[in-house]
């Protein structure tokens, strides 16, 4: 089968591994019962291979990069089993997540297709996969997808897919020149998002039926795209704290145990907030009281974490494939007031509406795909400076999910982070719950526990402080706290 040229954004991704991070997403699937290594070999025999570019591997070249089919496939090289280590005195968790961040900082083959998954056939009762995708296979929306696939009873990629991805890498170009044309041609060109803006596409984290991305739409005023351009370029660097800097290029992960989603829900209808604002100022707290337990004052400090936004319709998430831009989201984790701390998120997340920041991010990653490594590297790192985290917020099934029979209890994942980044944060809902999880370089965080523990007691202490507001004849959603500091 002929070569297929990999598209700009999906070679940047390619080209973005380095020392300290590579650019793999990396997701634990918990199974009870447990599962055989003959039995997770067949079911991605039988549905992942359905997708072709995992049975293809890439080929570099002077002008960028090509998918080609392997012929010499052998899905042994992909699906394997390993056995779990203890250390002394290390619990069977801590020796799993201590395999988790090895793995996360353990090269792929390049010679093979870029992905793999590991089995631990014997853990907390049941099984545990660890799955290893290289990003410039698909982005995060578009590889949950394809999980959602491999599940018991999951669909098949939709027939005709060759064109349908011929066509999507089209079109993923077209939107890179559509958004730099303000920039590089007499012709103003921008994209017209779905809805209010940017901050609504950031709402979808609480609610993945509405699609982010309407119809492209021309003659859009090139003036707020030159005002974003200007405000991502003149963005100062990100406050320093423990959590900032270069890493010792190892890992570490970890995990809490789900919180209720229907108590976050109440949260947010009580103080007029989405649940994003609810989970994202647990977030913002849970580090503040990190820093602080660290012997760092974190008031008056406010950190950025890059927040991805979906750029594709998601009857189209099967497409593999990168297209999605990324948003500075402020976290202020200065503010230990639990209340005072939603009401800061909520404004920072009206302060992105109808920002174009997220297709610009897109269309930089794009361009630096055309640039030789060194020039890439510049680029994105400058970018990087201007952040201390990665954040991602999906959305899950409401149901549990069952794989080769068995239960699916409990799934957590990280997404990679560009250039000396070393800290990654996920929050996905699944199966009535919400779950934390943080991948840090040891560098800066070797214990990432630490920070894990912190979420539960901030979302308790939201909670609690929500119930003691005034209800009666009080909109609670307008009210602003004129309480301060930790008297809350």
């Amino acid at each position: 089968m002929a070569a297929e040229r990999m598209s700009r954004v999906d070679t940047s991704w390619l080209r973005m591994d380095n020392d300290v991070n590579l650019m793999m997403i990396v997701g634990v699937w918990l199974l009870e019962p447990g599962i055989t290594l003959a039995q997770l070999r067949e079911r991605v025999a039988e549905k992942l291979l359905k997708y072709e570019r995992f049975r293809r591997k890439v080929v570099q070249d002077a002008m960028g990069a090509s998918w080609v089919d392997d012929e010499g496939f052998d899905i042994a090289h992909h699906v394997g089993a390993l056995k779990l280590r203890r250390a002394k005195g290390q619990s069977e968790r801590e020796a799993f997540q201590a395999l988790c961040g090895r793995l996360a900082m353990t090269p792929l083959d390049p010679d093979r297709p870029l992905w793999q998954f590991h089995l631990v056939e014997r853990y907390e009762g049941g099984s545990a996969v660890v799955a290893r995708i290289h990003h410039c296979i698909g982005d995060g929306i578009a590889l949950i997808s394809v999980m959602m696939s491999i599940t018991d009873g999951g669909a098949d990629p939709p027939r005709r897919r060759r064109r349908a991805e011929a066509e999507e890498r089209e079109e993923t170009d077209w939107l890179t020149d559509a958004v730099l044309k303000p920039l590089t041609d007499l012709t103003v060109k921008a994209i017209g998002m779905y809805g209010s803006g940017v901050a609504r596409s950031l709402d979808v984290l609480s609610n993945p039926q509405q699609p982010l991305l309407g119809s492209v739409d021309a003659a859009r005023s090139g003036l707020q795209v030159l005002q974003d351009v200007a405000t991502l370029a003149l963005l100062p660097d990100d406050s320093r704290t423990l959590l900032k800097g270069r890493g010792a290029g190892r890992k570490v992960v970890a995990w809490n145990e789900p919180i209720p989603l229907e108590v976050v829900k109440v949260i947010g209808k009580g103080l007029g907030c989405t649940i994003n604002d609810v989970l994202l100022a647990c977030v913002a707290g849970a580090i503040g009281s990190y820093l602080r337990e660290q012997g760092e004052d974190p008031a008056g400090k406010e950190i950025r974490a890059m927040v991805p936004v979906n750029l594709r319709p998601l009857d189209k998430a099967w497409q593999l494939g990168n297209r999605f831009g990324l948003a500075p989201l402020v976290l202020p984790v200065g503010i230990a007031n639990p209340i005072e701390r939603v009401y800061a998120v909520r404004a920072r997340m009206a302060e992105l509406k109808n920002s174009y920041q997220p297709l610009l991010a897109f269309a930089i990653l794009s361009v630096t795909g055309l640039f030789i490594k060194p020039v890439q590297d510049a680029v994105l790192n400058m970018f990087a400076r201007k952040a201390t985290a990665v954040m991602t917020n999906v959305p899950g099934p409401k149901e549990p999910l069952r794989f080769c029979g068995s239960t699916l209890r409990q799934t957590v994942f990280w997404v990679p982070a560009s250039g000396e980044i070393g800290v990654h944060v996920s929050i996905l809902s699944y199966g009535g719950g919400v779950q934390f999880a943080l991948m840090t370089d040891t560098g800066l965080c070797p214990e990432p526990q630490r920070i894990i523990d912190r979420f539960q007691p901030e979302f308790e202490k939201l909670l609690l402080v929500t119930l003691m507001l005034p209800w009666a004849g009080q909109d609670v959603g307008t009210h602003t706290p004129t309480t301060t500091g930790d008297s809350a």
